[in-house]
């Protein structure tokens, strides 16, 4: 098992109130003798349990600003989602120029990579290459680790093209190499994370496969230290180069308004995207050609590591849609590696890590024993023997985690 986590947690910190458990939307979580665990296998770092933590013993962890002394060229792939972390500041160029005043030598804006993957997709929904339906976007780690592990069935409908964040690392480090002239070594390519989902997946998740990404920062601990106020800058350096077609995938529906003649839908909150996948794997959204799923409510901008309210950050970003034109020439004219190119190497593979035993005739056995235990419980989800719901308890007694006796309400009944 991997060292690094992008969610941690401090046990001296913890006072065991079960706030985390009954937040974690997939029950990855117990609290046993008054503290927490988290059961990383499960866990798919949505981050729910540290915005709930009353004394903040769970936290992200990301890289720190030092790691840009180790390189003599550094550039920052810019989230559209930073945009809208300072609503008083109507000029992206602003943001994009203070960035260069903190440390990086170039800036490359992640909906760049956006504008490509919108024309790919878009052609390959006109020509319905998408051989199962609907088509899953994958840009939001934390629900492709969700169907990886509690909707393996799903899994050849997620895209198979590379989330922006990859494309643009590779497209970033190529421009690098470019305009620098150094060797990979001397490049430093970091990406700031809205986030602890995209930092797991880049410190050991999907995004690993992409060896162009150095490492991921974070939007709040960036956004303390630039001061995009210097008005003198603007224009002086950089401009705006993605099209609001790129911009908008930030966003919850962002990603499916490049796609207008197709039958969409756009899903934020990661319950709320639990309860669509149940209905996609039960065949009940048969006629659907598109589903965009984003754990965090409103999308990217609605991420733990941003530092501004959702609806104000995503205000800012349809605004700034509307006064950024559609730039063609910088949406295509990237646009010329092979296929092969644009698409993950390898494809996420099922792990479900929530089936009983490998073993189908124990997995029955255990499945009647969960049964027969949990015909002993109140159902009444109450959290005090430190499991979720009577089901997970009945689960964690017999796969021998925990004694019967923990339920308080079968001490009583005794």
């Amino acid at each position: 098992m991997k060292d690094f986590r992008a969610v941690s947690l401090d046990a001296t910190k913890c006072i065991g109130c079960t706030h985390c458990m009954r937040k974690c939307p997939i029950g990855a979580i117990r609290v046993r003798d008054g503290k927490a665990s988290i059961d990383y296998e499960k866990c798919i770092f949505c981050g729910n349990c540290i915005k709930v933590c009353p004394t903040h013993a769970l936290n992200a962890r990301y890289d720190t600003y030092e790691i840009l002394n180790g390189y003599k060229f550094k550039v920052a792939l810019l989230p559209s989602c930073l945009y809208g972390q300072f609503p008083h500041i109507f000029s992206p160029q602003l943001v994009l120029n203070s960035l260069k005043n903190i440390g990086f030598d170039h800036v490359y804006e992640v909906a760049r990579a956006s504008d490509i993957l919108a024309i790919i997709m878009r052609e390959k929904f006109v020509m319905q290459e998408f051989e199962h339906m609907p088509a899953i976007n994958n840009n939001c780690p934390a629900c492709v680790d969700l169907i990886q592990k509690r909707f393996p069935t799903l899994i050849d409908n997620l895209i198979d093209l590379l989330p922006p964040a990859l494309l643009a690392a590779k497209l970033a480090r190529e421009e690098a190499r470019e305009i620098s002239g150094l060797p990979d070594e001397d490049i430093g390519v970091f990406y700031i994370s809205p986030c602890p989902a995209k930092v797991e997946a880049i410190n050991g998740g999907m995004y690993s496969e992409v060896k162009e990404l150095t490492g991921v920062l974070s939007v709040a601990e960036t956004c303390k230290l630039l001061n995009p106020v210097d008005k003198n800058d603007v224009e002086r350096t950089m401009d705006v180069k993605a099209s609001n077609m790129g911009i908008a995938w930030c966003t919850s529906g962002g990603e499916s308004s490049n796609f207008p003649n197709t039958k969409q839908l756009a899903v934020d909150g990661i319950e709320n995207v639990i309860s669509v996948l149940k209905e996609i794997e039960d065949d009940k959204l048969t006629n659907l050609d598109f589903a965009e799923l984003y754990a965090c409510h409103g999308g990217c901008v609605g991420g733990l590591l941003n530092i501004t309210n959702t609806f104000v950050a995503k205000s800012k970003i349809h605004t700034l849609r509307k006064t950024v034109m559609l730039n063609k020439t910088n949406s295509t004219d990237k646009f010329d590696k092979p296929m092969a190119y644009y698409c993950l190497k390898n494809k996420p593979k099922a792990n479900d890590v929530f089936k009983l035993d490998k073993d189908f005739s124990v997995a029955m056995e255990k499945m009647a024993k969960i049964e027969s235990v949990l015909k002993r419980l109140p159902h009444w989800d109450c959290g005090v023997c430190g499991s979720p719901t009577c089901r997970a308890f009945a689960e964690d007694v017999v796969n021998g985690k925990v004694e019967l006796d923990k339920c308080d309400h079968l001490k009583e009944e005794k």
